[in-house]
This record gives structure tokens, C-alpha cells and sequence, in this order.
């Protein structure tokens, strides 16, 4: 059986904070504070008795920098008065279906930025930040806020919404897709919306209200892709924009973080292994801020909060009692500090929850799609070296027959602890609509199924995710699910580490590749101290240049250091001019040295023999990796196509109802 990852809560009782007086100022390493101490409380004994559900997601760890957001819903211990019964739920559920059911195809889209505040929505209508009643969200009638044009960026869109608590200001995050770089706008509503500010290079931001009932903005400014910096800004008449916080650990990245409620704003340190978080009161923004727990080496924690309660969220402990004692000379505005600290991981393989949106959309029409999730069961996938259990999702049309005959699309990322992405893509309803099977495996070095999932397959255990990839797609051809001449492969960034290993070691399995992005030249960037990553991965990859076990365990695996004459599976990589996050010469080395190889095994193997194609397609730009690429998807689909040997004549006219060309 597979044993179950536990998470529990904790807070240790030589720092815990309170609001109130302020003990004298105290060096802090790695920190620097404006002018600010912190404090701590006293401690007596507590019974814990609240669980929590959710697992954290972790955000900014990967190369590909996903969001990070929290949910309450498993921890609530009261129910709220506008929830929303099952049977009401059930309703909503099924109107969501009719109309995807009847909604014609080419009306799907993908949605940018959206915020609900007070009475209205904000998003983006072409150019332009926009509002509109929330009753009247769907239909036309909105208010221009501002014309993204005035930035002069070429096609910018907004990625981020915040919106001010009284509604008196608005900022917005925006981007292009050649550039990782955001602008934050912040724009004063009123009969004439006007542009009050702009910020470059701003990576996360929230807003808060002090005593006075001035807005205050908060946000972090990265460059060469680290986050150190914490800046606060006001506007209106008492205009002033100061660095609050700057974090001296070069290994760390800093973002912000509002909770649930809108209580407190939390400041977030951290690097792959450790974290620190110091907490704001949104209600008394220039106040100090106080630490909730000083980092320790290994331990990572969150904070929320709900009802006067904090809910601290780590990964390392043992169950505990405590009380947090309050004295009259304490902060009225925190009553009940009550700490709950034990929570169990999900233990289900896949939770259905965690991609039913997908399903949804998929699923336009009844019975469209079979889902098989392979479990931790008897017939669970297992991984041929240490016999552990791999979960894996397909999707495929459920009037499919012959799957052997069918062409199969494997996914895998198997990085940073995070999740492999499966979220809907109109290129991924193509693919199933004209007869593919999409297959998602959630191998070692993810986060599926924990922290010591996410364990088991960095630093000196990588090779863990390659034995589950090569185990996963084995066992896909075993269980009927098409067969290696009609087997490709995809990956972006981080990914490309297990995709272009398994092309050393187990070429035959595949018969094309397509990678975005990819990171396969792990050893000479991670002994490369310049680029703007390396010190912050070490703990993801390992540290080369210093330990000879990390250099020696990395070159096993290292996709550019294990190329070999031998046959290979046609690849198609798709890479970015100027992306900072994994270097553009690593992937030309890569490709040149991919070629050399394969020219030596067509002159050994004689006449007759058919090399297979290795196509790199630089795309312009600064850009890590772009979803919404219409040329890239194109040529990734086109790519597949012609090496499978399938004919394309009606999924380019499909993949038009869904792409704008």
C-alpha cells in the first residue's frame, strides 16, 4: 500500500507573535525592515481539535510560474449564511451543462484576469480594463477604466486584478507574451477613471486600508527574475511609495499573500526548502509587522486566517497543545487566537475536484469522454525499479474502439512539487475530438500525493520520475492503450528533463516529442552561478559545482550529457529568444549535439535507414512559455501529425472553431 503523506500544523512556542506592544528592535537575519521590530507572545496549553483538507500550492517554485491561491472551503467550522445547499449547487451544476451542451463550439475561449468587488466584475474587453455590474457581466454594457494601448506594449494583457476595499482604486498586472516583465497600473475610479500610477517589474500585489481609511498598495518589484523587494504606496493627496521589506537571502523569493478574509496580509520568504512569513494587519498597515515563525532549515509553513482563528499550515511536527494568552494590554482588534495545527493529506489518488472544471468543459457533449484514472489498487501502475505506486488520468472518447490503434499523447512534468497541469485546452479537445488519447502521469517529483512525492524524485532521487515515466507509458501499452509507433511525448520546462532522459535510455517507446521550453542542459546550468535561478534550485537539483555526489548523480540523467549514437524519436522544440529561465544556448547545445549524434547512427546503420527529424523553432521574445501561442499550437499539432503518419484534414478546420486566427 501506498503510505499516506501527512502534513501537520504547527506552530513552535519560542515565536509565535501577537499584535500589541512592541518589544525593542532585533537583528533579523536575511531581513530588513524600515525601522521595525517584531513581538511574541506567551503560551499556555490548548487542546487542538481542527483538521484541515487542503494541501498548500506552492507558488513561484517551478520555472513555469503558476499561481497560487488557497481554499477554505474543508476547514470552515461554522456554515456561512449565503452557502449554497447541494441540491442548489446540483442546480447551478446542471445549468452549466445545458449550456455547454448547447452552446455552439466556436464560442469557447480562454478567459484572462477576473475580479468580483462590491456590486461589480472587472476583467478585460479587448484593450481595455473594464467594469461591469455583476448582473449584467455577460452582456455588453461596461465601463472603460483604462486603454491598455496608452503603455505602448505590443498586444499587452492583464494577468493580475486587485481591487482597493472601499473600490476607490483599482491595479492591474499586465504583460505581453514575449516578456515575463509586468507593469502595475493603478487606476482612481470616479466619473472620469484616470491612471493615478505605474510600477515596472512588479511581481505580486494586494491592497489593504489603514486607520484613516487610506488605500494602501503593497507589492513586491523583481529583477532577473528574483523577488527581494516589498514596497507600500498611497495616492491621492498623501501620495508616497517607500521599500518596506528587502530580503537579503539570495536563495529566497519574496511574494505577498491577503487572506481569505482580507484580514491580514502576509509577507512569504521562501526558497524550495524553507520559509518565514511575517504577518501585516490589514487594518493597521504601518504598524510593525510580526513574525509568525523564523525560518528554519526544512520547514515550510502558510498562514491563513478565518474568525479571529490563524490556521498554519506545515510540513513538519507532531500534533501539540497550546494556548496564545491575550493581556489587556494586547490588540483588541485579535480575539481568540486559537492555533489548530493536524492535517492529513487527501489520500484519494486523483481528486475529481481538482480538475472537475476540466472535465466540465470537456464534456460539452454527453459522454464525450471516458475518464480512467488508475489508482493505487492492484492494477495501479508500479515503477519497475521499487515497485511504487504511479497514478496516471486518460481521457479518451468513449465510443473509441481498437485503442490500440488509436494515437496516444503522454504528459509529464515531475518537478518542484507541483502538480502536472490538466487544464482545458482547446488543442487538447482536438486532439480527443479526432480519436487521441491524452495520458497524464503523475510521477515522482510532483506533488500529487504530497511533500514526499516531491521528495522522492529531486536532488539524488530524479531518477525515481524517470522509472515512473517509463513505467507509466509501458504499462499504457500493456493495458491496450495504443502502442509505440503511435506514442508521443510532450513536456514543457522542467519536464524536459525526464522526456529527454527517457529518450536516452528508452528511445524505442516513443515515436515523436514535442517540448517547449525545455531544461535539458541540467549540469552546466546549475554549475552556472550567473544565471538568475541557479542558487535559488540548488535544493531542487542539487549543487554540482560544490558536492562531487550531486555533479556525478546529475551527469547519470542529464539529457545533454547522456546523448548517444542511437535511433531517436523525431523531436520538435519550441524555444523562446530571450527566456531568462532556461537559457537559450542550452537548447541550441542540446539540439546540435542531438543531431551529431543522430548523423553518426545513420552513416552506421547503412542505406535505408531514415533519421528521424529534429526541428528547433526559436520563437521571439522574452517569454518562458506561451499557453495561447496559435503558431506554436499549430506547428506542434501539424508536427504530430506528420510524424505518426495520421491525416490532418479535420483537425486544423476543428482547432478554427476554438483559436481566433
Amino acid at each position: 500500500m501506498q503510505q499516506k503523506s501527512k502534513l501537520v500544523l504547527q506552530a513552535l512556542k519560542s515565536s509565535i507573535p501577537r499584535l500589541g506592544k512592541c518589544m525593542p528592535k532585533q537583528h533579523v537575519n536575511h531581513c530588513n525592515f524600515a525601522d521595525h521590530g517584531y513581538s511574541r507572545i506567551k503560551l499556555k496549553n490548548y487542546h487542538l481539535s481542527k483538521c484541515l483538507q487542503n494541501k498548500p500550492t506552492i507558488s513561484e517554485l517551478a520555472r513555469n510560474i503558476p499561481s497560487r491561491s488557497f481554499s477554505c472551503k474543508d476547514f470552515l467550522p461554522v456554515k456561512q449564511e449565503n452557502e449554497k445547499s447541494p441540491s442548489e449547487n446540483m442546480d447551478a451544476f446542471e445549468k452549466v451543462r445545458t449550456k455547454l451542451e448547447t452552446q455552439p463550439q466556436e464560442e469557447y475561449e480562454i478567459i484572462n484576469a477576473e475580479v468580483k468587488h462590491g456590486g461589480f466584475v472587472y476583467y478585460q474587453e479587448g484593450c481595455c480594463l473594464v467594469r461591469s455590474k455583476d448582473e449584467e457581466a455577460d452582456n455588453d454594457n461596461y465601463e472603460v477604466l483604462f486603454n491598455l494601448e496608452e503603455l505602448k506594449l505590443d498586444q499587452p494583457f492583464i494577468d493580475c486584478i486587485r481591487v482597493a476595499p472601499d473600490e476607490k482604486y483599482v491595479a492591474a498586472k499586465i504583460r505581453t507574451e514575449d516578456s515575463e516583465a509586468s507593469t502595475c497600473i493603478v487606476v482612481k475610479l470616479s466619473d472620469q477613471p484616470v491612471m493615478e500610477a505605474s510600477f515596472p517589474n512588479v511581481s505580486s500585489l494586494e491592497w489593504v486600508k489603514d486607520e484613516e481609511d487610506e488605500d494602501v498598495l503593497f507589492y513586491t518589484f523583481q529583477r532577473n527574475l528574483r523577488c527581494h523587494d516589498v514596497y507600500r504606496a498611497t495616492f491621492g493627496d498623501n501620495k508616497r511609495n517607500e521599500r518596506f521589506y528587502t530580503e537579503k537571502d539570495p536563495s529566497c523569493f519574496v511574494f505577498l499573500y491577503l487572506t481569505k478574509d482580507r484580514r491580514f496580509l502576509t509577507i512569504n520568504i521562501m526558497n524550495k526548502t524553507t520559509s518565514e512569513v511575517w504577518l501585516i494587519d490589514g487594518q493597521s498597515p504601518w504598524d510593525p509587522p510580526v513574525l509568525i515563525q523564523k525560518r528554519i532549515f526544512g520547514v515550510l509553513y502558510y498562514v491563513e486566517h478565518r474568525d479571529d482563528e490563524l490556521y498554519i499550515l506545515t510540513n513538519v511536527g507532531e500534533p501539540t497543545e497550546f494556548k496564545l494568552m491575550r493581556t489587556a494590554a494586547d490588540s483588541p482588534a485579535i480575539m481568540n487566537w486559537d492555533l489548530f495545527f493536524t492535517m492529513k493529506r487527501n489520500t484519494k489518488v486523483i481528486d475529481m475536484d481538482m480538475f472537475k472544471d476540466h472535465c466540465v468543459l470537456f464534456l460539452k457533449h454527453s459522454n464525450l469522454l471516458y475518464v480512467n484514472v488508475i489508482g493505487l489498487a492492484d492494477d495501479s501502475v508500479r515503477s519497475l525499479k521499487d515497485e511504487k505506486s504511479v497514478p496516471m488520468t486518460i481521457f479518451h472518447k468513449t465510443d473509441s474502439e481498437d485503442l490500440q490503434k488509436k494515437p496516444l499523447l503522454v504528459h509529464v512534468y515531475g518537478a518542484y512539487g507541483m502538480d502536472l497541469k490538466m487544464n482545458f485546452r482547446p488543442e487538447r479537445r482536438v486532439l480527443v475530438d479526432d480519436g487521441w488519447i491524452l495520458a497524464y502521469c503523475h510521477v515522482r517529483g510532483g506533488g500529487e500525493l504530497g511533500l514526499q512525492w516531491h521528495a522522492d524524485g529531486c536532488l539524488t532521487k530524479k531518477l525515481n520520475g524517470l522509472a515512473d515515466l517509463e513505467a507509466c507509458i509501458k504499462t499504457l501499452h500493456g493495458q491496450g492503450f495504443s502502442q509505440p509507433s503511435l506514442t508521443a511525448l510532450t513536456a514543457f520546462s522542467a519536464g524536459g528533463v525526464l522526456v529527454g532522459a527517457l529518450c536516452n535510455s528508452n528511445p524505442e517507446l516513443l515515436r515523436a516529442v514535442t517540448l517547449e521550453a525545455p531544461f535539458l542542459d541540467v549540469l552546466n546550468t546549475m554549475m552556472d552561478t550567473t544565471l538568475p535561478l541557479t542558487i535559488e534550485e540548488l535544493d531542487e537539483w542539487g549543487n554540482p559545482s560544490s558536492d562531487r555526489q550531486h555533479k556525478n548523480y546529475i551527469k547519470r540523467y542529464c539529457p545533454y550529457q547522456n546523448i548517444k549514437p542511437q535511433h531517436y524519436p523525431a523531436i520538435h522544440i519550441t524555444a523562446y529568444e530571450n527566456d531568462e529561465r532556461v537559457p537559450l544556448k542550452g537548447i541550441v547545445n542540446y539540439t546540435e549535439k542531438l543531431k551529431e549524434a543522430i548523423t553518426k547512427h545513420a552513416k552506421d546503420a547503412g542505406e535505408g535507414y531514415q533519421a528521424p527529424n529534429v526541428v528547433l523553432d526559436i520563437q521571439p521574445g522574452g517569454n518562458h512559455v506561451i499557453e495561447d501561442s496559435h503558431k506554436k499550437i499549430t506547428a506542434q499539432i501539424k508536427f504530430l501529425y506528420e510524424e505518426l503518419g495520421l491525416d490532418s484534414t479535420s483537425v486544423f478546420e476543428n482547432l478554427k472553431k476554438y483559436l481566433k486566427f
